[in-house]
Order: C-alpha cells, then sequence, then structure tokens
C-alpha cells in the first residue's frame, strides 16, 4: 500500500519557521521526483517546490524562493520542507506528492498524494 504521510504543520506568528516532513512507504522512494503543493479552500492546488530523485535538481515557485528550502533523505523515505520568515499569505493546506516521470511545479503531474498538514500563518 502507497502512503504519504505529511507532518509538521501548525499555527505561528508571522516571521517564524517550521519544518514539515513526509514519510513514504509502499514505492520505490530514491527513484521519484517528490513535490510540495499547498491549497486554500477555494482556490486551485499550486505548486511550492520539488525535488529530484538524487537531490540534484530543485524549484520553487517565485513567492517561496529565499524562504523554503526542499530537501530529502532517501535513506529514511522522507521529505522535507524547510519554512521561514513565513508569511500569513502562506496559510494553506501542504501536500507532498511523488511521482517517478514528473518534475515541475504542476500538480497534474503527481500520482501519489499526502493527506496534507495544516500551516496557518497569523500576522
Amino acid at each position: 500500500q502507497i502512503q504519504l504521510v505529511e507532518s509538521g504543520g501548525g499555527s505561528v506568528q508571522s516571521g517564524g519557521s517550521l519544518t514539515l516532513s513526509c514519510i513514504v512507504s509502499g514505492l520505490t522512494f530514491d527513484l521519484r521526483t517528490m513535490g510540495w503543493f499547498r491549497q486554500v479552500p477555494g482556490k486551485e492546488r499550486e505548486g511550492v517546490s520539488c525535488i529530484r530523485w538524487n537531490g540534484d535538481s530543485t524549484l520553487y515557485e517565485d513567492s517561496v524562493k529565499g524562504r523554503f528550502t526542499i530537501s530529502r533523505d532517501n535513506a529514511k523515505n522522507t521529505l522535507y520542507l524547510q519554512m521561514n520568515s513565513l508569511k500569513p499569505e502562506d496559510t494553506a493546506m501542504y501536500f507532498c506528492a511523488a511521482d517517478r516521470l514528473a518534475y515541475g511545479l504542476a500538480p497534474d503531474a503527481y500520482t501519489y498524494w499526502g493527506q496534507g498538514t495544516q500551516v496557518t500563518v497569523s500576522s
């Protein structure tokens, strides 16, 4: 059974930090592109960041560049998103996703998804 389980969300004040984690089981983690996405009620899911299977290439959505860092530990089947200098507009449900072939920030390109973890940033 393929599972992606996010954790690390919570409520922080503007300027604060959070680290999200996504533990993957049931698929070959080290051969997958992994991505972080977020969604606000009433809006489409948007790509935040992604990382190639070997970690040698990453992409970031413009609004998070310089504030968020994606990383992965293939030995632990875990994906991370370090989020610094958080802003109220970062408030959303954050999802991790995996795909063997995709690389990019388009949600439709990813096959496997977690259930999400809520991040709330107050001003």
